[in-house]
């Protein structure tokens, strides 16, 4: 029963979960006693994938893994200690989730990993034991494609060293050239064929053109950044050389784009952190995180496989029971 009711509230609020279970079990559980029992699996889960990890020197059982971070605003509520009504003083902020995704190339069956107060240092951990789980070793390359943060860049360097390679994403790199093309040409005809001759330009190796044409209309110095979106698009590409090259990309059938890692972003974290009118804990909205990265990646069926073995987790050894009732 417990996993029924922790995988109704894995998709929904708890007092949706509460009546779900009304309707398909007639069970009247309290809304606060299925919170009690569906954290403490989430918990149990967040800290399982958290526990160090010692991974055997393997050749790969893939030579491409595409890996893919990034980072969206979850609501996080943080109430205030010196207050007995745990009502008031209450603060409401956003953090960020930072999810990641690795998977072979051409696998649409990617593995995910999240974190929120994890930091920099535990989400380059994550995308390091996606990337191993989805089949790197020793013989493979893993092709990082992302919007160009520096501390995504900078773990995949840390990580995967030679092994692994950055691309900033196309459409990311679009958008910077978009503006410039509203800055250069007169008309809506003009921007788009300008915009078409400078991704084909992109996507065929040719980046020192696409260079050359957004000097000659590169606006003075003495105009602001803020006005000067050439500039700002030709500074930008000129700094990330060597992660613009779509051409080996798509030569190898390889993505350029980093729209999946932007839709497991809403159908990992929004679906359910950020329901209208909800707020989370921080260490709650961590658990929550890992419940459902633990459903996608498959690991569901052994977490309460290994419950029914009576092995130790965090969840057993301190869990409510079902036959707990509250008309809460």
């Amino acid at each position: 029963m417990q996993r029924a009711i922790t995988d109704f509230a894995a998709d929904q609020p708890f007092a949706q979960a509460r009546s779900k279970l009304q309707e398909h079990y007639g069970l009247a559980i309290g809304e606060s006693t299925i919170q009690r029992i569906v954290l403490a699996h989430a918990q149990a889960m967040f800290e399982a994938a958290r526990a160090p990890r010692v991974f055997p020197e393997a050749p790969g059982r893939h030579k491409y893994i595409v890996a893919e971070t990034d980072g969206g605003m979850i609501p996080i509520v943080e109430p205030d200690a010196n207050q007995k009504d745990k009502r008031k003083g209450k603060k409401l902020l956003w953090k960020e989730a930072k999810i990641s995704l690795a998977h072979p190339k051409g696998s649409r069956t990617p593995i995910y990993a999240a974190t929120i107060e994890g930091g920099v240092e535990i989400a380059g951990r994550q995308l390091f034991e996606c990337a191993v789980r989805a089949g790197f070793g020793a013989h493979s390359h893993v092709h990082a494609v992302g919007d160009g943060a520096p501390w995504i860049v900078g773990q995949v360097e840390e990580r995967f060293g030679v092994q692994g390679a950055y691309l900033i994403d196309f459409y990311h790199v679009c958008e910077y050239l978009s503006e410039a093309a509203k800055a250069i040409m007169p008309d809506l005809a003009a921007q788009e064929a300008w915009m078409d001759a400078q991704e084909d330009a992109l996507k065929t190796g040719r980046l020192e053109n696409v260079l050359q044409r957004l000097a000659s209309h590169r606006e003075p110095p003495e105009v602001d950044d803020e006005r000067a979106p050439v500039r700002r698009c030709r500074r930008y590409l000129s700094a990330r050389r060597n992660q613009l090259n779509y051409r080996d990309a798509l030569a190898k059938d390889l993505p350029i784009g980093s729209g999946e890692i932007e839709s497991a972003h809403r159908y990992i974290a929004q679906q359910r952190l950020k329901l209208p009118g909800a707020w989370w804990r921080t260490d709650h909205a961590d658990y929550m995180l890992s419940l459902r990265v633990t459903r996608k990646n498959g690991d569901w069926p052994a977490y309460w496989a290994a419950l029914s073995k009576n092995r130790p987790t965090a969840a057993n050894r301190n869990r409510p029971s079902v036959s707990q009732k509250s008309t809460a």
